[in-house]
C-alpha cells in the first residue's frame, strides 16, 4: 500500500524535473493537458477500476489479483524509467504507462483491505487495517520527499526507485500470502464494468478540466464540453446504479448502501478524501509559492522543502493511525472516527486564521493536529465500513472504499484549484498590473501580464518554476529593463509579496470549502451507529448490513447445529424437539417477509460460512489426530490405559473412543478420575489456544 501511494505523488514532486529530462516546457501554449494528465492518468485509472478489481478479487482469489498487481507495477516502473522519445512523444509515453501503473496501484488497493479484513478477527481488525491506511496515507505524504530528493539526482530515479520494492513484494505475496476469503463463483459484469468505468471517467476528466481557461474565463466551468462531461458522467453513474439492481451477478451490490454503517461510514471516507487532497495540493502552492522563496528558497528548490516541511502532518498520522486502530478494536470506533474529524475541522480553522507568512513552530503545530485527527479517523471508519459487508462481498466493498479514497484525491484537483483560482482572479490581476508597472514594465505588457488566467501562475508555483520569469519570458521585456529591476521581478520576494494577499483570499476559500466537507464527514460518521458488528473470531462471513442484519451463529450455536445433525440416542434427531431451532425458523420466516432483500442477503452469508466450517472441522478432526497418536506413542512407551486417561483429564471410554477401538467389559473403570465433557471441548475452536499441555 505504501508502494501504491507513494507512487500516486511522487511524480507530483518531480514534474519539473521530469519535463526538462524529455525537454518539454509542462507550461507552454498547447502543453497544458500534457501536465494534467501526467498528474491525473494516475489517479482516474485507480479510481475507475479499483471496484471491478475487487469483484475479480471476489471471484478468482484476492491473493491472485493482489500479487499479480505487484509485477505489473515492476513492469510498467521499468517501461517509465527507460522512456526513448523526447518532447509530446515523450510525455505521451509517459501518460500511458502511468495509466498502465495506475492498473497495478488499483490491483493493491481493491485486494489489500479485504485481504486484512479476511485474516484478522473483529477484535485485531481496527489494528490491522490502521497499520494499511497510515501506509497510504503516509505514503501520498512520503512520496513528495522522496521525489524530491530523487530528481535531485536523476529523474529517471522517480520511476526506477519502485522496482526493487515491487519485485521484492511480488516474490514475497506469492510465497507468504494465502487465500483465507472464500471465493464468490460467478459471472463477470460486462455491463456494469463499462458504464461504471466510462461513467466516473467523464465526470472526474470533466471536472479537472474545469480548472483550464476557457473563453476568456478563469475556469472552464463554461465550457460545453466540461458540462457535458460532468452531467453526462453523473447520469451515466446513475444507469450503473439502475443497472446494477437488475443484473443476477452484479459487479457491486447497490444494497449494501442500505446498511447505515457502510453507508455513512463510506460518505464520511469521500468528503475526508477530498478535503485531504485538497489539503496537500493548497498547503504544497502556499510553501512553494510564498512561504519558502520569502525565507530565501530558489523557486528551483522548493519542491524538495516544500515535502520535508509538511512532514510534521505524515508524523501526525503514523502516530495516531495504529493506535486508534487498537483502541477502536476494544472502544468502538464511533467516538474515534467523529473525534478525528473534529480535530481535523479544528486544524482547517487554524489554518484560515493564521497568517500567510507563519512562524514555522505554529504551521507545524496545525499540520501535526491534522495529522492525529486524519489518523484517528481512517482506522475505526475502515474497520466500521469493511465489518459491515458480507465476507463474500470484500473485495467489491474495499474496492468501493479505495474508489472514494481515489476519486475523492481527483474531484480534489478540480474543486481546490477552482476555488482558489477563483479567489485569486478578483484580486490578481490589479496587484500584478501595479506591480509590474513599479519594476518599469510597460503599461500594455503589465496589462497582457495581469489578464493572463492565474492557473498559470498557480502552477508555475507548483512546479517550482518562477511565476513572474515564465509570465514575462514571452514578451522579451527582461532583456530590456535595468539590471536591478530584472534581478527584482525574478528574486525570490517579489512575487510572493505580490500574491500574499490576493492567495490568501483563494486560501480562505479553498480551507472553507475543506472545512465544510470535513463537518459533512463528522456527522456522517457521528450517525453510523454506536458500534460495528460483532463477529466471530474466527473470521465469518459479516451479517447482512443494517441494524436490525441477521445473527452470526456463536461457536455454540455451531456446535448445536453440528450435534442437531447427529441421530439421538432415543431414535429422533435432536434438532426436531429443539426449541431453538423451531425459533430459528419463526425468526428467518420474520425477515423473509418483513425485508426479502435481507434475508437473501443472511441466507447467502450463512451459505458462505459453509467453507469455513469445513476448514473449523478439518482443524479438529487434526487435533484429534494429535491426541490419538500421542495416546498411542505414551502406550507404546509403557503407559496403561488408565494411566493415560489420566493424563488426558478424561475417561476410558474417551480414550478408547478416540483411539477408535470401542469398549470392551475388561477396560478398568476410571469413575474415579474427574471426566471432561468432550462434545463442546473437542469443538471449542479456542481450546487449542487455551491449552498449555502438549496434550
Amino acid at each position: 500500500m505504501l508502494l501504491a501511494t507513494v507512487n500516486s505523488s511522487i511524480v507530483l514532486i518531480s514534474l519539473p524535473a521530469i519535463f526538462r529530462g524529455i525537454g518539454l516546457d509542462p507550461l507552454a501554449p498547447g502543453n497544458f493537458s500534457y501536465l494534467l494528465w501526467m498528474i491525473m492518468g494516475f489517479l482516474l485509472i485507480s479510481a475507475v477500476l479499483v471496484v471491478t478489481l475487487g469483484r475479480l478479487g471476489d471471484m478468482f482469489g484476492r491473493v491472485k489479483i493482489y500479487s499479480l498487481g505487484f509485477v505489473v507495477f515492476a513492469f510498467s516502473s521499468v517501461a517509465l524509467a527507460l522512456v526513448p522519445f523526447s518532447g509530446g512523444g515523450g510525455a505521451l509515453w509517459l501518460i500511458g504507462w502511468r495509466v498502465v501503473q495506475g492498473v497495478g496501484g488499483a490491483m493493491l488497493f481493491a485486494n489489500s483491505t479485504a485481504i486484512l479484513t479476511d485474516a484478522f478477527p473483529a477484535h485485531q481488525r481496527g489494528m490491522a487495517l490502521g497499520t494499511n491506511q497510515v501506509s497510504a496515507i503516509a505514503g501520498s505524504f512520503l512520496g513528495l520527499v522522496l521525489g524530491g530528493v530523487l530528481a535531485e539526482w536523476d529523474w529517471r530515479a522517480v520511476f526506477w526507485v519502485s522496482v526493487p520494492i515491487a519485485v521484492v513484494g511480488a516474490i514475497w505475496s506469492y510465497r507468504s500470502l494465502h487465500e483465507l476469503g472464500e471465493r464468490l463463483a460467478g459471472k463477470i459484469d460486462w455491463w456494469g464494468n463499462v458504464t461504471f468505468a466510462i461513467g466516473l471517467g467523464v465526470l472526474l476528466a470533466g471536472i479537472v478540466y474545469g480548472i483550464n481557461p476557457y473563453g476568456g474565463h478563469p475556469t472552464g466551468w463554461t465550457n460545453p464540453w466540461v458540462l457535458t462531461a460532468v452531467i453526462g458522467g453523473v447520469v451515466v453513474l446513475a444507469a450503473f446504479c439502475v443497472l446494477e439492481t437488475k443484473i443476477a451477478q452484479p459487479m457491486f451490490h447497490i444494497e449494501l448502501f442500505k446498511g447505515r454503517l457502510f453507508a455513512l461510514g463510506s460518505l464520511a471516507g469521500l468528503m475526508t478524501s477530498i478535503g485531504r487532497g485538497g489539503l496537500q495540493f493548497m498547503l504544497i502552492i502556499w510553501l512553494q509559492g510564498i512561504w519558502l522563496p520569502l525565507h530565501g528558497y530558489n523557486f528551483e528548490q522548493t519542491p524538495l522543502w516544500a515535502g520535508i516541511y509538511l512532514l510534521p502532518l505524515t508524523v501526525g498520522f503514523l502516530v495516531a493511525g495504529p493506535v486508534s486502530g487498537v483502541l477502536s478494536d476494544r472502544f468502538g470506533v464511533r467516538a474515534f472516527a467523529t473525534v478525528g474529524l473534529l480535530l481535523v475541522a479544528v486544524s482547517m480553522v487554524a489554518l484560515m486564521l493564521i497568517p500567510v507568512d507563519f512562524p514555522y513552530w505554529l504551521f507545524a503545530a496545525v499540520l501535526v493536529l491534522n495529522g492525529i485527527g486524519s489518523g484517528l479517523f481512517t482506522a475505526p471508519n475502515t474497520s466500521a465500513v469493511m465489518g459491515a459487508v458480507p465476507a463474500n462481498q470484500r473485495g467489491a466493498a474495499s474496492g468501493m472504499r479505495a474508489t472514494f479514497f481515489n476519486s475523492g484525491s481527483a474531484l480534489s484537483i478540480g474543486i481546490f484549484f477552482t476555488f482558489m483560482i477563483v479567489g485569486l482572479a478578483g484580486t490578481l490581476p490589479g496587484a500584478l498590473s501595479s506591480g509590474l508597472r513599479a519594476q518599469g514594465v510597460p503599461g500594455a505588457v503589465a496589462d497582457q501580464v495581469a489578464g493572463l488566467p492565474p492557473v498559470g501562475s498557480l502552477f508555475a508555483a507548483f512546479l517550482g518554476f518562477n511565476p513572474i520569469q515564465e509570465l514575462l519570458a514571452p514578451s522579451g521585456v527582461l532583456a530590456h529593463l535595468p539590471a536591478a529591476n530584472v534581478a527584482t521581478l525574478t528574486g525570490t520576494e517579489f512575487f510572493p509579496r505580490l500574491i500574499s494577499g490576493p492567495f490568501q483570499h483563494g486560501l480562505f476559500a479553498a480551507f472553507l470549502a475543506a472545512l465544510v466537507l470535513t463537518l459533512i464527514g463528522a456527522l456522517a460518521s457521528a450517525l453510523q451507529g454506536k458500534g460495528a458488528t460483532v463477529e466471530l473470531e474466527i473470521p465469518v462471513s459479516a451479517p447482512a448490513p443494517g441494524p436490525d442484519a441477521m445473527p452470526v451463529p456463536t461457536p455454540t450455536n455451531l456446535v448445536a447445529a453440528h450435534s442437531a445433525d447427529e441421530p439421538a440416542s432415543n431414535g429422533h434427531r435432536n434438532g426436531d424437539a429443539s426449541p431453538d431451532r423451531g425459533s430459528m425458523k419463526d425468526r428467518l420466516l420474520g425477515v423473509l417477509l418483513a425485508d426479502p432483500a435481507r434475508a437473501l442477503h443472511a441466507v447467502g452469508d450463512l451459505d458462505s460460512s459453509k467453507g469455513e466450517l469445513a476448514q473449523l472441522r478439518e482443524s479438529i478432526e487434526q487435533q484429534r489426530e494429535q491426541l490419538a497418536g500421542a495416546a498411542r506413542r505414551l502406550r507404546e512407551a509403557g503407559l496403561t490405559g488408565a494411566q493415560i486417561a489420566r493424563l488426558a483429564g478424561g475417561s476410558n471410554r474417551e480414550l478408547a473412543d478416540l483411539l477408535g477401538e470401542g469398549t470392551n467389559g475388561s477396560a478398568p473403570n476410571l469413575a474415579a478420575v474427574e471426566p471432561c465433557p468432550t462434545g463442546a471441548q473437542w469443538a471449542d475452536p479456542h481450546a487449542a489456544e487455551r491449552s498449555t499441555s502438549p496434550n
